[in-house]
């Protein structure tokens, strides 16, 4: 889609406010699901993680990343998916919750620093490197994977409400739920495609709209039919509202350390939990990035540079950590809102980032927020990751896919990644991505071995037949010039 903000443009300021929420609910639903998933495993007697802080963190940690990279790169940061083992692990080797809290914070320290080294080598070595080892065949899957590995996610939420019994299981028909899902992804279709000047680039706050209103009229009739199957959003959220973030650093600083506790065993477990995280991380980074640089026409690893989006997000990550536990990480939701809307101005991305900061405080707001159920998410979801997987094929096009070198690098990493291919390694784990990105990196160097061999001799072969063109020019020359002569002594 052609753009109609660049990353430079500055909208005006209530279309700036509309784009900014758009981007806040693109993020919302995964930067508060990682503490969620996390609560659900922690240590009895622990304080749970609080989505809130959360947000806010995330909000923090997009500002850091946005000053690093000079406000070039318009992607917010949210909290990491790929860090949930390392956060279980941090709690699950505490001997108490202020511990627990203590190691997800120096937990994340450790991870930026990898991002900081890696850092400090690309601005000594460059980036032709990373360019050479992974192409656009290489690339384009990958990133077409972060959009299809998250497709079970919107599938599975299109046919969830909210409301749930005491047991935990959804009251609401699959049916009806689906129904909401669709007629909110029938809207932002329609926004997006039909829609003139504002409709067209505000078409997630449209759809969401749209969906919310459907299931808010079916919840009502289920209420007051008092039939279960029609309930889908949860307004029960209200009564327990929560008022203010509860931070990681201030949770860290109370309670007390049992007796006889190893610290210096448990840093190094949180250590050995989050280090090689990071590096896994590193390649979804570039593949993100990649992507963005495709939707905005401009190549972000050399300006601002991978060393600069490397730190923003390596202290992004270390400041979001501080203040709501979480490592934070580029969003595919993020790239792919930009996509839709074709508004790449990183001044929404700035405002969005306030806006996180600020609702984390405002209860009502989040907990509203919080009442938009699965169906409708997931009726959003299902084409902001579509957009992700095709922003990715679309680096394909100019990949000649008759030549079985680019066949079978792409196809490798096609299903590696949308089978799911995931290595454990005690506490940590390499994603399906990563996976799917190193198993492609090998195939693509693997393949061209042949074709370094293959271009030096046509190389030497050009060499040696311009050398014979020359020699045969010169004979015809001396030919020439000889009956040129034969020519004159006749006359």
């Amino acid at each position: 889609m052609k753009l109609i903000y660049g990353v430079k443009d500055k909208p005006k300021v209530g279309q700036l406010i509309l784009f900014a929420l758009q981007q806040l609910l693109a993020i919302l639903a995964a930067t508060i699901a990682v503490p969620a998933v996390i609560n659900s495993t922690m240590p009895e007697g622990f304080a749970p993680m609080s989505q809130s802080a959360a947000l806010f963190g995330a909000g923090a940690g997009t500002i850091v990343y946005l000053l690093f990279t000079k406000f070039k790169s318009p992607v917010f940061l949210g909290s990491s998916f790929a860090f949930i083992g390392s956060l279980s692990a941090a709690f699950a080797g505490a001997a108490s919750s202020m511990l627990g809290y203590i190691g997800i914070i120096v937990g994340a320290c450790f991870a930026g620093l990898v991002y900081v080294v890696i850092a400090i080598v690309i601005k000594f070595c460059g980036v032709n490197w990373i360019n050479k080892l992974m192409p656009a065949v290489v690339i384009g899957p990958t990133v077409a994977i972060i959009g299809l590995s998250l497709a079970g996610n919107a599938v599975s939420d299109f046919m969830q409400g909210s409301v749930t019994d005491a047991a935990g299981q959804m009251l609401c028909s699959p049916y009806i739920a689906f129904l909401c899902g669709l007629v909110t992804l029938i809207v932002t279709i329609v926004c997006s495609v039909y829609g003139k000047k504002m409709i067209k680039m505000i078409p997630f706050i449209l759809g969401i709209l749209a969906g919310y209103v459907v299931a808010a009229i079916f919840t009502g009739i289920g209420y007051a039919a008092d039939v279960d199957a029609l309930k889908i959003i949860d307004f029960t959220i209200f009564q327990n509202m929560q008022w203010y973030p509860d931070f990681t650093f201030v949770e860290a600083f109370r309670g007390g350390i049992p007796e006889g506790t190893n610290i210096g065993a448990y840093i190094g477990t949180v250590a050995v939990a989050y280090t090689p995280v990071a590096f896994v991380v590193f390649a979804e980074h570039i593949a993100d990035h990649k992507n963005l640089s495709s939707i905005i026409e401009q190549d972000l690893l050399t300006d601002p540079g991978l060393s600069r989006t490397l730190l923003g997000d390596g202290v992004g990550s270390i400041v979001g950590a501080f203040f709501g536990g979480c490592p934070n990480t580029t969003y595919g939701e993020s790239v792919g809102c930009v996509a839709i809307s074709g508004n790449a101005s990183v001044s929404t991305i700035l405002l969005t980032a306030i806006l996180a900061i600020v609702a984390s405080f405002i209860a009502p707001f989040m907990t509203f927020l919080a009442t938009i159920p699965s169906c409708v998410m997931g009726g959003v979801c299902t084409a902001l990751y579509g957009f992700i997987a095709v922003s990715g094929l679309k680096m394909l096009q100019p990949v000649d896919l008759n030549d079985n070198r680019n066949l079978f690098t792409a196809s490798v990493i096609l299903i590696a990644g949308v089978g799911g291919m995931v290595l454990q390694f005690g506490q940590v784990q390499i994603t399906s991505i990563a996976c799917a990105l190193i198993l492609g990196i090998i195939v693509n160097v693997i393949v061209n071995l042949g074709n370094k061999k293959e271009q030096a001799a046509e190389n030497a072969g050009g060499t040696a037949t311009e050398g014979e063109a020359q020699e045969e020019a010169a004979v015809s020359s001396d030919q020439t010039t000889t009956q040129e002569a034969d020519n004159e002594q006749l006359s």
